[in-house]
């Protein structure tokens, strides 16, 4: 565990000092920041809390723990996530560039734009398929994602609890599609804002299906059976695109009428908000983000999957 806090810390480091020789630090950091917890993403997230409490999955009330838990992790994810997830891309993309150059596809260039970005997108897809299945398979990598699994009342702001850490091997291989298929080309923000709305919304606790667009797009009961206690080992671990479950025979999808399943970690191996009404949000928070690097291990045994 420390050696991922030490080796995260150092693509940090390489990311910002990679920007701060170009002058580009303060301009790439806003630019992800507006990417990925800008005005536009922080409507959709506010659409889908509304949305809750209209058409809700499960009751809940808006100040519920859960929820009050989530918001608290946003906040992490606005002023630290975010400019770690910006900075690890810069970082990636350049150790990549440098020793790794050959796997560019420089064939590419003739293509049409629209296509290059477009399986550029379902690429990245692939890649974050490739590390929640880690994610849920390494001992090591379960400790930071049980983080996330610990939420009992499932909701869109549970998107963002998730331990700083779980995203250096996501962001490593999300990277490789990109510097093989765009090179120098960059996506346009817009499109990357739609695509975190889209990883977002499945948290969602409202009981949508999306109807027959559900079986290619992850929808929030389709990603319920994700968190579900229980719930079959390795399932639904689709993103965006359900695709990769399908391929991998790991897809699940809800069943009409079938009753919404509760979520969270069978016997609370982590401490949850819900277990002590007198913990503040705080310490919660802050005993969640320093539980994997205690003694006590963590086996994905104890996972919900």
């Amino acid at each position: 565990m420390l050696g991922i806090a030490a080796a995260t810390g150092w693509l940090v480091w390489f990311g910002a000092a990679t920007l701060m020789r170009s002058g580009r630090l303060d301009g790439t950091l806003g630019a992800g920041w507006v990417e990925l917890a800008g005005p536009a993403f922080v409507l959709v997230v506010l659409a889908a809390v509304i949305c809750e409490q209209v058409w809700p999955a499960q009751p809940r009330r808006l100040l519920a723990r859960g929820h009050v838990q989530d918001a608290c992790f946003f906040v992490v994810y606005a002023g630290c996530v975010v400019p770690v997830m910006t900075l690890l891309g810069v970082a990636f993309a350049r150790i990549l560039g440098t020793h790794a150059g050959w796997i560019e596809a420089r064939w590419t260039a003739s293509w049409p734009l629209w296509l290059v970005v477009t399986l550029t997108l379902v690429g990245m897809d692939a890649a974050n398929w490739l590390a929640h299945w880690a994610d849920h398979r390494l001992k090591v990598l379960w400790r930071l994602h049980a983080v996330h699994h610990s939420q009992e009342e499932l909701s869109v702001l549970t998107s963002f609890r998730a331990h700083p850490l779980v995203h250096t091997t996501g962001f490593f291989l999300a990277t490789i599609p990109v510097v093989v298929l765009m090179g120098d080309r960059s996506i346009a923000p817009v499109l990357i804002t739609v695509y975190v709305c889209l990883g977002t919304l499945p948290h969602a606790n409202v009981p949508w299906s999306f109807g027959p667009l559900g079986k290619v797009v992850v929808s929030p009961a389709y990603h319920r059976i994700h968190h579900a206690i229980g719930a079959p080992s390795g399932a639904n671990l689709g993103i965006v695109l359900t695709l990769w479950d399908v391929l991998a025979s790991r897809a699940i999808f809800p069943a009409s009428g079938a009753p919404v399943p509760e979520t969270g970690l069978a016997g609370r191996p982590l401490p949850v908000e819900q277990s002590d009404p007198r913990r503040r949000p705080v310490a919660v928070l802050a005993g969640q983000l320093v539980e994997p690097f205690t003694a006590r291990g963590l086996s994905p045994g104890r996972s919900p999957r």
